[in-house]
């Protein structure tokens, strides 16, 4: 996590803010935290409550052998993406709009509502792993030629459409939580040419 806190710090000063780094937990199986009970099969995920990113090391492994999101080397980046993703979920509580996605979840009329709101909240998030890659990028020079692709290729193969083709043979696009392949890379890549929080705005997007 310390190139994301050299990073993160540095796009919040900029905007006259103070950036706070997360605690990142590793387990193995299950762990209880202050968002609950959580299991391998939930994957990474971040708890606003604790301020922590919750890391089965398992998940890793499951990207490259399960889901054939890498390959090789290329995997190094793909878990670089992982977190940056994570951390990008941190940046959305700090800067105040993950309580209030939340809050609007709660209120939703329909599952499906609900549903679109946590979407917008995953895309952001993509957006905002884009934007350190690109910061990284700017600050240390340490991509390596396919990183990119290899983070594309792991947001297409974590994507909505593509798990549930996978898990149920058809898409249900009312059922996505977290975007389709195609929105996920896209949204990465937009953080990634505009490197700035500001180009991140699914909430007001006109196409997700």
């Amino acid at each position: 996590l310390g190139n994301t806190e050299a990073t993160w710090s540095k796009v919040f000063q900029e905007g006259g803010q103070q950036y706070r780094a997360p605690r990142l937990r590793l387990f193995a199986g299950s762990v209880q935290g202050s968002c609950g009970f959580a299991q391998a099969a939930m994957g990474p995920f971040y708890c606003p409550t604790d301020r922590r990113i919750y890391l089965d090391t398992s998940f890793f492994r499951a990207i490259e052998t399960r889901f054939h999101g890498c390959q090789g080397k290329a995997c190094k980046f793909s878990q670089a993406y992982v977190i940056a993703h994570e951390v990008g979920h941190h940046v959305q509580n700090l800067l105040g709009t993950l309580p209030k996605a939340q809050s609007e979840q709660r209120a939703a009329g329909s599952k499906a509502a609900a549903n679109r709101i946590q979407v917008q909240v995953e895309l952001q998030a993509d957006c905002f792993a884009g934007v350190w890659a690109n910061r990284s990028e700017a600050r240390k020079s340490f991509l390596d030629p396919g990183d990119i692709d290899a983070a594309l290729q792991t947001a297409t193969a974590i994507g909505d459409d593509t798990l549930q083709r996978r898990s149920q043979g058809r898409v249900v696009p009312d059922a996505f939580t977290h975007g389709s392949a195609e929105q996920r890379k896209r949204w990465f890549m937009h953080g990634f040419t505009q490197g700035k929080l500001a180009a991140c705005n699914t909430f007001r997007a006109v196409q997700l």
